[in-house]
C-alpha cells in the first residue's frame, strides 16, 4: 500500500518507493507495478498525475482527483509557476558550496510532445549541505569524494536535476545513464542499496480549489542514514569532511 502525504478534494500525494515507475512505459515493458494503477486501486477511484518523477527517484509525487486540476498544475510545474520543489541528491565529488546552473536542455529523443522547442531554458539552484570521501579508490586517488546536496528546479524540464548534475562533472550517484557505472556498481556494495540516489523532498504550492498556501513533505528514509552523519561527523564507512573545503574544481 503507498504511503498517502496529503489527500483532499481535489489533490492527493503519495511517498512514491524508489524502483517504482509512475505510470506505464515502454521504455520498461517488463514492469508490472505502477504508482498510477496502485494509488487509484487503493482508493477506489480515478487518478490523474501532476508530474512525473524518474523510477528510481524516491518522495513526494502529486495526483490530482479530476482531469481539469490535473492540467492546471501540470501546466504549473512544467513553468515551475508558483511552486517550490526541493530535492536531496547525493554526487560525485565536492560541488561549491551553492550556486545556480543556467544550462539549456535539448528534447530527449523519446519526448513526443507537441509543441515542445528543441532547446528549452533550464535552471537548477544547488546547496552543497555535506561532504563526504568513501572507501572506494577512484582514479589513482585511495577514496572518492562524494556530497549531499539541495536541489531546487527553477524550471521543469524532463530529467532536468540529473542532466544538470552531469553538466557540473557531479552526476548523481546511482543514474545510470549519466553517472559512471563502475562507481555506481561500488557505491551500491559499500552501501547495500541499488539505486538512484535522489529524493523529491518537498513540494509547496498555491492549492487550486481554495488558493491557500500547502506544503507536502516526505522525510528521506533509513537508506539515507549515511548521508546524515551522527554528531560526531563520522560514520563507519564514510567519512565526513565538512564545509571547510568548498569551492570549485573539486570533482574528484
Amino acid at each position: 500500500m503507498l504511503r498517502l502525504l496529503h489527500h483532499d478534494q481535489h489533490l492527493v500525494a503519495i511517498d512514491k518507493p524508489a524502483g517504482l515507475l509512475v505510470h506505464r512505459s515502454g521504455l520498461d515493458a517488463g514492469e508490472t507495478r505502477f504508482a498510477l494503477q496502485m494509488l487509484r486501486d487503493q482508493l477506489g477511484r480515478p487518478v490523474w498525475p501532476v508530474h512525473r518523477l524518474d523510477k528510481g527517484t524516491s518522495g513526494v509525487l502529486l495526483f490530482a482527483l479530476d482531469p481539469v486540476t490535473a492540467a492546471t498544475l501540470g501546466r504549473r510545474f512544467e513553468a515551475a509557476d508558483g511552486l517550490r520543489k526541493l530535492y536531496l541528491a547525493a554526487v560525485r565529488g565536492w560541488p561549491p558550496d551553492e550556486g545556480l546552473v543556467d544550462h539549456p536542455l535539448r528534447r530527449l529523443a523519446d519526448d513526443a510532445r507537441a509543441g515542445r522547442d528543441e532547446v528549452q531554458d533550464a535552471r537548477t539552484r544547488f546547496r552543497t549541505l555535506s561532504r563526504h570521501e568513501l572507501p572506494l579508490p577512484d582514479r589513482g586517488f585511495p577514496t572518492t569524494r562524494a556530497a549531499l546536496v539541495e536541489l531546487e528546479p527553477l524550471t521543469g524540464r524532463r530529467h532536468q536535476l540529473r542532466r544538470h548534475m552531469k553538466h557540473l562533472a557531479h552526476p548523481i550517484l546511482g543514474d545510470a545513464t549519466h553517472g559512471k557505472g563502475p562507481l555506481n556498481r561500488a557505491v551500491a556494495q559499500l552501501l547495500g542499496a541499488s539505486r538512484l540516489w535522489l529524493h523529491a523532498r518537498s513540494v509547496e504550492l498555491t492549492h487550486p480549489g481554495g488558493g491557500q498556501p500547502l506544503r507536502i513533505e516526505a522525510a528521506p528514509g533509513p537508506d539515507w542514514d549515511f548521508w546524515h552523519p551522527a554528531p560526531t561527523g563520522r560514520h563507519p564507512l564514510s567519512r565526513n569532511v565538512g564545509m571547510s573545503g568548498s569551492g570549485p574544481g573539486m570533482a574528484q
